[in-house]
């Protein structure tokens, strides 16, 4: 069937909506998620069942070989402290036969442009990243960007996660309301390799 990875991002400490998210892409290969786990940040208002020591907990019971996390601009050093997976690194390139793929959290970047000239300069097929809040999925010259918005503060209205779907050279990727559980949108992409 190919591989299929759950998406999430900007969770900010709150455990319920963590949870919620992890428990939608739990079957899946492999989840990803984009930064920003523990803290609110300076420039967010608290999320809902914000407990980042608890999350802190929920995150050790997952096993390491299911969950890859980036380090997002809110993460802390001292974050690594209670975590017990890696979230050392602003960026990971993980392959993914036949594509590359790359997770950052974004904030690294001003637009889609500058998204698209680093997945250039580093040959990535795919980018997840994380730190708009707002889920999108884009093509552009062979190449696919994806963001599955924020799990617990969104700023496109809706607390988000993803599924993708790779199976040979073409990329699926579903956003799913999490307060419902329904699927918001699909959009496919063939990559040329």
């Amino acid at each position: 069937m190919g591989l299929i990875i759950g998406l999430m991002s900007d969770s900010h400490g709150s455990l319920k909506w963590f949870k919620k998210a992890y428990n939608l892409l739990k079957d899946t290969d492999l989840i990803i998620h984009a930064g920003d786990i523990l803290y609110h940040g300076p420039r967010n208002s608290l999320p809902d069942e914000y407990k980042p020591e608890e999350l802190s907990e929920f995150i050790n019971t997952i096993p390491k070989e299911k969950i890859i996390f980036v380090k997002g601009n809110c993460d802390s050093n001292v974050d690594q402290m209670v975590i017990n997976h890696d979230i050392s690194k602003r960026f990971k390139l993980i392959d993914i036969e036949p594509f590359a793929l790359g997770i950052i959290h974004g904030d690294q970047f001003k637009n889609d442009s500058e998204m698209f000239k680093f997945m250039d300069e580093f040959d990535i097929d795919i980018l997840i990243h994380g730190h708009y809040h707002v889920k999108k999925a884009i093509s552009s010259d062979n190449k696919v960007i994806i963001s599955p918005g924020s799990v617990s503060l969104p700023k496109d209205g809706t607390k988000s996660a993803g599924i993708l779907t790779i199976e040979k050279f073409n990329v699926a990727v579903e956003f799913f309301d999490l307060p419902s559980g329904e699927l918001l949108v699909r959009k496919s992409f063939k990559l040329v390799k």
